[in-house]
């Protein structure tokens, strides 16, 4: 059936990344670019942002913390609380944008695991208390993440990988998170992953540390890592992607039986060049967001980023010089306005964006699902839902045709049910499917 969705309570934010020196900016604060970084952002109406301190200028040495950098840190979020701006800090950095920041204490000579080693996790938890205790004091703070996507570093292709076992990943989730919990109470602290935890099988982080732990799930949607392999370049179906992965999250959430209120933080989308051409990208935010915030479990969507990587700095993905709201001169680029405008009208009491159905649908009840294969609750088979799969290409289908389902489990549906349906006598690819 469907339910009216007031979404005027969705929040609207972005990933902050400083338009000058971006992270090395940490260790040489300029608090006025900070302040007219975080204006700005503030100026197109948003309501938070996150950001990212680097683990290894924290804490250079497993046992001593920084004064000097959790000060630089407080005062960045000082800045925020200044421009009307609330803020989630993330705790372990760890990993972004394809670089890696990890103290010299956990690497070569001083190699030990990031989730199992004792002398690390005692480290980490210190790191924890200290800030927690920091920004407890701080009301806007909404709460802290883990780390970027720091699952990464456990998944079987990373070029350095810390491998850990499911049992192992779940006690360094549940355990940290209790920590931070302990000194920042009463806010939504999180972790946070790459979409590799929903659809990769011997990912060793599973869905059920995605929606059993943590204040709400969250989800980061980049349509590079298979959505645009199986759509292409410009697909207006790309936009939907975050939306497929909100209704991922919340069929696991159904599975593994979370709490029928659990909330779903969309933490990180962007609009990545090739696959969204410049001249789209204002489109895509718009139709993404519209998407995701309508969906009733949606709490917030953080756009990534706020600022363009300066192409002063070297060895960056190309991708990652386009992503911003504002270019790496300040200058607000036309997919910021379309989110500033896109802020201002979820602003409004009774909003409820424009084209997008919402579906409810209660435990057990496929009636009007879209029906996909049987998962294992491990996550033994979780690639069936992958953005490279019939599920998705379906999915995707029938949601560019203003039908967006909720995916239900379907004991009638079977891996191979999925694959004849894309034979030659009944095409389902995603050629046909997406040729308009």
């Amino acid at each position: 059936m469907t339910q009216e969705r007031n979404v005027s309570d969705a929040k609207l934010g972005a990933n902050y990344t400083p338009r000058r020196g971006w992270f090395h900016t940490w260790g040489e604060l300029d608090p006025g670019q900070v302040a007219e970084d975080l204006a700005q952002i503030a100026d197109l109406g948003l309501d938070h942002v996150r950001i990212f301190p680097l683990w290894p200028h924290l804490q250079p040495n497993r046992t001593r913390i920084s004064t000097a950098a959790v000060d630089e840190l407080l005062s960045v979020v000082d800045i925020a609380g200044e421009q009307g701006l609330d803020i989630s800090v993330d705790l372990l950095q760890g990993h972004l944008s394809s670089f890696d920041f990890l103290p010299a204490w956990v690497s070569t000579w001083h190699r030990r695991n990031l989730f199992t080693d004792p002398e690390v996790l005692q480290a980490q938890q210190a790191l924890a208390a200290v800030l927690g205790d920091e920004l407890a004091a701080r009301e806007h703070v909404t709460g802290m993440t883990l780390g970027n996507e720091i699952g990464q570093f456990a998944v079987s292709y990373h070029p350095d990988p810390h491998p850990v076992a499911d049992a192992e990943a779940t006690d360094w989730t549940r355990a940290l998170l209790e920590t931070v919990d302990q000194h920042l109470p009463g806010r939504r602290n999180h972790h946070s992953f790459d979409d590799t935890l929903w659809f990769k099988d011997d990912h060793p982080f599973t869905p059920a540390d995605a929606v059993t732990l943590g204040a709400s799930t969250t989800v980061h949607s980049w349509v590079f890592t298979g959505a645009g392999q199986t759509l292409g370049q410009g697909h207006p179906a790309l936009a939907l992607f975050g939306r497929y992965l909100i209704e991922v999250a919340e069929l696991w959430q159904r599975l593994l039986g979370a709490p029928r209120d659990r909330r779903i933080w969309l933490q990180e989308i962007g609009a990545p060049v090739p696959w969204v051409a410049p001249e789209d990208a204002a489109e895509f935010a718009t139709t993404s967001i519209r998407a995701a915030v309508s969906h009733r479990s949606v709490e917030a969507v953080t756009w990534w980023c706020s600022h363009d990587v300066s192409r002063d700095l070297a060895d960056f993905p190309e991708v990652e010089h386009s992503l911003g709201l504002f270019d790496e001169r300040g200058r607000v680029k036309p997919v910021g306005e379309a989110i500033g405008a896109l802020a201002a009208e979820l602003r409004e009491p009774g909003t409820d964006p424009d084209g997008i159905a919402e579906q409810s649908v209660q435990d057990g009840d496929a009636a009007d699902g879209f029906p996909v294969p049987e998962l294992a609750l491990d996550g033994a088979n979780r690639s069936v839902l992958g953005p490279r799969g019939e599920v998705f290409a379906r999915w995707a289908a029938e949601a560019l045709e203003g039908r967006v389902r909720p995916l239900v489990v379907d004991s009638s549906v079977t891996e191979d049910t999925m694959r004849h349906s894309a034979s030659p006598s009944n095409p389902v690819d995603a050629e046909r499917v997406f040729s308009s």
